[in-house]
């Protein structure tokens, strides 16, 4: 099987690379790896995502699929009063996380979960992900899905698609669920979505 950033335990070999970036006023510095999603650089669909969240985000946010941490520690950046849960079943992941955190002064929680499944009885108030594509339409609409079980009302779920990927029918499936889907940008090929319980 093909060593996937959305493995457990990555077999390939760690290879650090810095990333900085500015986000909402804060300069941001990550130590990123091979094995976890987009080595070295903020990926454009995160990059998108990130700067389509509402300015007002609070209460408990969870990043899903954290990777190195860019959302979530970029969350807590720009938004200090807000509790973040970042969660990744990808272990190297979330040793980065946790470093990336402490470096930037970003008091989170860093959780392995593999989708929800390590956050049982938890609600938030939004959860955040750029899904893992390549797990497959099956895994990542099971997160969908289990994402609105674990919001609270009125709650939020924000995503990030490729639309090549399939945003369209992505949108249609969430549209299914949560009843009210709202497209929050469409450039570069991607759309970030925001579907609320």
């Amino acid at each position: 099987m093909n060593d996937q950033y959305y493995t457990r335990e990555p077999g390939s070999e760690s290879r650090p690379a810095e990333c900085a970036f500015v986000y909402r006023g804060k300069e941001l510095h990550f130590t990123t790896d091979a094995g976890v999603f987009s080595r070295g650089e903020l990926d454009t669909g995160t990059r998108l995502l990130m700067e389509a969240l509402p300015e007002d985000l609070a209460g408990e946010i969870l990043d899903l699929g954290c990777g190195w941490g860019p959302i979530g520690i970029g969350v807590k950046a720009a938004r200090p009063e807000t509790r973040v849960t970042m969660a990744d079943v990808n272990l190297r992941a979330l040793e980065w996380t946790r470093k990336n955190a402490a470096r930037n002064g970003a008091e989170v929680e860093c959780l392995e979960s593999d989708g929800f499944g390590g956050l049982a009885g938890r609600s938030f108030d939004a959860v955040i992900t750029n899904p893992p594509i390549r797990a497959g339409k099956q895994v990542i609409y099971r997160m969908f899905e289990e994402a609105r079980e674990h919001l609270k009302p009125e709650g939020s779920l924000y995503l990030v698609i490729r639309k090549q990927q399939g945003a369209e029918s992505c949108m249609r499936f969430l549209q299914g669920i949560y009843g009210t889907v709202e497209k929050l940008d469409k450039s570069g090929g991607f759309w970030v979505l925001r579907a609320k319980k």
